[in-house]
């Protein structure tokens, strides 16, 4: 039942006959009488066509059914329809039946009228709200131009401000960078006035030594003019000339408190900027530090040294010109007091970074130098080298590592453990005067110290790609000849 309810769908045999009708209401009053009764038998051909089948699906579904299903639709409404049909074809149609055929057939032309009508209306007001809607969507589309347009202008409006953020960022970084080099400038100009100062200290120290030759001058002369008891031992020179000071007798005292106060700005002020340019590279506080200590015992061991080299340059220069080996010695120091200008102090630098290079407490980056700190190490190298011209002459305390802690000659750090007797490392050494010391120095003291120095692992010997050999050459092109010195300042 279901392959012909499907066969009688798809062949549309309802649509073909509605088409054929319309095309024949079309052609009526145009062909002749024998083609409409053509068209007409057509048309009942394909009616009982379509009877048929549909009486082959109501008998397959009545097989389906059963026996007794569907016998009540069929007696209810099959049967009568037919014996109506039936009827109809042999009764006529009485002039009462005509007239309500006529009736039904106004009204329901009224009806349609009616129906056509409320449907023009009904499209009208259909196209009245299209039309509304039509300028409603012309009108949004305006002002979605017009807000592209302000997007647009905003655009180009915060392109600009960011052009001239950008331009006022470049102005502000040159101004930084301005302001940075005339802090530079400042600071530079704060160095020549730091020499100055110094240059005017020396020259104070020197007026004042001048001025005590003059008075001592002026004592012996008036002596030589009042009338000795004793005439003839006035061709002594000698004894004469060991009484007078000299200038670096006169001003021992103000040297040793200016050195000891220039020991102290090192620990105060050079330390902790080499401590902290150090720490740019080393994240260790303790191997920064001790770095700094070693830095130190090494430039006062170079200082004493070059100063050793020095004196016997400059004695054996003066030698020839002085008679008794006080007056010369005398003489050898006053000489270098006056001229500490003529300290190579770049050799000693370079001595004190060979010795670095090579101690295995110190362990950082290979590819940091020890030229990082030699701003710290030349002030230090001058400093001992001064000391060194005292009498007596200033030095450093002897340190070694796990030594018994002394409240004589240190003092704790902040991260100490106050209760341990042994020293870790040294911060900064202590100055001494002979047993005497002058400034105390400062230690790290932690317990375990002894077993800390056994497990820790020192580096080996470190090699700097062509720093020694760089610094060995500086030095050999700095250090002066003794001739050279006798010539330019003898």
């Amino acid at each position: 039942m279901a392959d012909s309810l499907r066969r009688l769908v798809n062949t549309s045999s309802l649509s073909v006959m509605q088409d054929k009708l319309e095309c024949w209401y079309k052609d009526y009053h145009v062909i002749s009488c024998d083609q409409n009764l053509n068209r007409c038998c057509e048309l009942v051909e394909l009616t009982s066509k379509i009877q048929g089948q549909l009486f082959t699906i109501l008998n397959l579904t009545a097989r389906e059914g059963g026996h007794y299903a569907g016998v009540d639709v069929l007696k209810s409404r099959l049967l009568p329809w037919l014996g109506t049909c039936f009827s109809m074809a042999t009764s006529s149609v009485t002039n009462d039946t005509s007239l309500n055929l006529i009736q039904e057939s106004v009204e329901k032309e009224r009806k349609i009228r009616e129906l056509s009508a409320s449907h023009e209306n009904d499209m009208q007001k259909m196209e009245t709200q299209l039309c509304s809607t039509r300028l409603q969507l012309e009108s949004i589309k305006q002002e979605l131009a017009d807000t592209h347009l302000q997007l647009d202008d905003t655009k180009n409006m915060s392109a600009t401000t960011l052009l001239a953020t950008e331009d006022e960022i470049l102005q502000l970084k040159a101004e930084l960078r301005a302001a940075c080099d005339q802090v530079e400038t400042y600071k530079r100009k704060l160095n020549i006035l730091d020499d100055y100062e110094r240059q005017g200290r020396l020259l104070r120290d020197e007026v004042s030594f001048l001025t005590a030759e003059k008075s001592m001058l002026q004592e012996r002369l008036v002596r030589s003019r009042s009338p000795s008891p004793l005439p003839r031992r006035r061709h002594h020179s000698s004894p004469l000339r060991s009484e007078s000071p000299t200038r670096a007798q006169l001003t021992n005292s103000s040297r040793h408190a200016r050195l000891v106060s220039r020991f102290s700005d090192l620990y105060a002020v050079e330390r902790l900027e080499a401590q902290s340019l150090l720490r740019q590279y080393i994240d260790d506080t303790e191997m920064v530090q001790i770095i700094i200590f070693i830095a130190t015992v090494e430039a006062f061991q170079a200082a004493k040294l070059a100063y050793r080299q020095f004196k016997l340059r400059v004695r054996k220069t003066l030698s020839p010109s002085h008679l008794g080996p006080e007056i010369l010695e005398d003489s050898v120091v006053d000489y270098i007091v006056r001229n500490l200008d003529l300290y190579d102090v770049q050799a000693s630098i370079n001595d004190v970074i060979n010795a670095m290079n090579v101690n295995p407490r110190i362990s950082f980056p290979p590819e940091v130098d020890f030229v990082l700190i030699s701003g710290f190490i030349r002030e230090t190298c001058r400093v001992a080298f001064a000391m060194q011209t005292l009498d007596p002459p200033l030095d450093l305390a002897f340190t070694s590592d796990r030594e018994l802690y002394s409240d004589n000659k240190y003092r704790r750090s902040y991260d100490s453990e106050f209760t341990a007797p042994l020293v870790v490392y040294h911060v900064w050494p202590a100055l001494v005067e002979g047993d005497c010391v002058i400034v105390k120095g400062e230690a790290v003291t932690r317990r375990g110290a002894l077993w800390r120095s056994r497990s820790r692992s020192y580096s080996p010997v470190r090699s700097h790609s062509g720093s020694p050999t760089r610094t060995l050459a500086f030095s050999h092109s700095r250090s002066p000849s003794p001739g050279r010195l006798s010539a330019s300042r003898l």
